[in-house]
């Protein structure tokens, strides 16, 4: 097969821990990149030690990390060190999402890598940032929602807010990330030099938040948390149907609130003057939002979303991941795909979001087990077979045999 991925020929090195990294890394891999995953020989990234298991395998780590070669390598070891300098020597970026301090201490650091290497696209992803005072805090998914501020304008008001049900400040943080490298490699590319990104995962959660801090700066009124409720338009939110589901339905200009009137056949809201205009019905949000779930509650979910649809109002069904996955539109987009893996076979995993004409983000490999590449990136590295017995026996590296 001609692998025609944009990032083919590319050379990535993780030092990655759990979700942000990985997650990035994952990305740049599916676009072709040669990511090679430095791991401590003692249990290696955090996220294979997460459940659920499959067959004694994190199915939370093999989520977040295909298509990438596993090294095993005590850091702490200067033959450890050697061979991550090596593979950094050669490669086009390095990813890295410890604690700020921690490559420095290894000697990994950016200003040692990045003489070694002018042309590496070093990417540090921390909490707080590098040169923040609190840079040196323990920072995890959770407490970068909370230092961030998503959780202060999440849940009902009034109320302890709620967490997101997804991983939103690794994860946004991890988006952040790929652009910074993928930006740098450009730059790389275009004018012969790398640079060093500095990511925050609570700036990335901040950059995230346009309407809420656009809010903030514009009117200096603090945001506050408002349920399922928008920040700026009515109706827009979860409403509940006959049968006891919930749909989305969102009328965000003054055509599609006529329409869904006539869905629900209350035309004489879209000309009442309190709810005609976008920013009046904002305005009345408490008047018209009990007026639309009254009509809502006398309706079949699904007959309501079909209505809805034909009408052109965007709407949908709240669906678990179920639904998603096995449902009509998963099922025709082939959102599940099927990754290789060493001892399991194969598993399923959900394929990467983007669709190319050609060159498309493929699944070469499945998530590596801890150092199953160890051999072969050493012998790459140009180590004999009696120096890679060496190493190992030494406890510098480790891997499979």
């Amino acid at each position: 097969m001609n692998d025609t991925r944009p990032l083919r020929g590319l050379s990535v090195v993780e030092f990655g821990n759990f979700i942000a990294g990985p997650y990035a890394c994952m990305l740049l891999a599916d676009m072709g990149a040669d990511v090679i995953k430095i791991e401590a020989v003692d249990g290696g990234d955090m996220a294979r030690h997460t459940p659920p298991f499959v067959d004694g395998h994190s199915a939370s780590f093999m989520a977040l990390n295909r298509n990438k070669r596993s090294i095993a390598l005590d850091l702490k070891t200067d033959q450890g060190r050697e061979i991550a300098i090596r593979l950094i020597r050669r490669a086009d970026a390095l990813v890295e999402n410890f604690r700020p301090g921690v490559m420095d201490k290894l000697g990994l650091g950016k200003e040692a890598m990045t003489a070694l290497n002018p042309r590496l696209v070093y990417v540090a992803v921390s909490g707080f940032g590098q040169t923040s005072s609190e840079r040196g805090h323990a920072a995890v998914n959770l407490i970068i929602e909370a230092a961030s501020g998503t959780l202060s304008v999440s849940g009902e008001p009034g109320r302890m807010p709620v967490r997101p049900g997804i991983q939103t400040g690794d994860m946004i943080g991890a988006l952040f990330a790929a652009y910074a490298a993928l930006s740098g490699l450009l730059g790389a590319a275009r004018q012969g030099e790398g640079r060093f990104a500095d990511v925050s995962l609570i700036e990335a959660s901040v950059g995230a938040a346009a309407f809420e801090t656009a809010e903030y700066l514009a009117t200096h009124r603090i945001p506050q948390p408002l349920g399922n409720r928008h920040r700026l338009t009515a109706p827009y939110q979860l409403f509940e149907t006959q049968d006891g589901r919930h749909i989305a339905l969102g009328a965000p200009n003054d055509a599609l609130f006529g329409r869904l009137c006539g869905v629900l056949e209350v035309e004489h809201l879209a000309a009442d003057p309190r709810f005609s205009r976008y920013a009046d019905r904002k305005r009345h949000e408490e008047e018209l939002v009990p007026l639309i779930q009254a009509e809502v509650a006398g309706r079949s979910a699904d007959g309501l979303i079909e209505a809805l649809r034909q009408a052109g109002v965007p709407c949908s069904l709240v669906r678990n991941y179920e639904e998603v996955l096995r449902g009509r539109h998963g099922t025709e987009r082939g959102l599940v795909a099927v990754a290789p893996h060493a001892e399991l076979g194969q598993y399923e995993t959900v394929r990467n979001p983007i669709l190319f004409d050609h060159g498309a983000p493929a699944i070469m490999r499945g998530a590596p087990l801890l150092g199953e590449h160890t051999d072969e990136l050493l012998a790459e590295l140009g180590y004999a077979e009696s120096e890679r017995l060496a190493l190992k026996g030494a406890g510098a590296a480790a891997g499979r045999t």
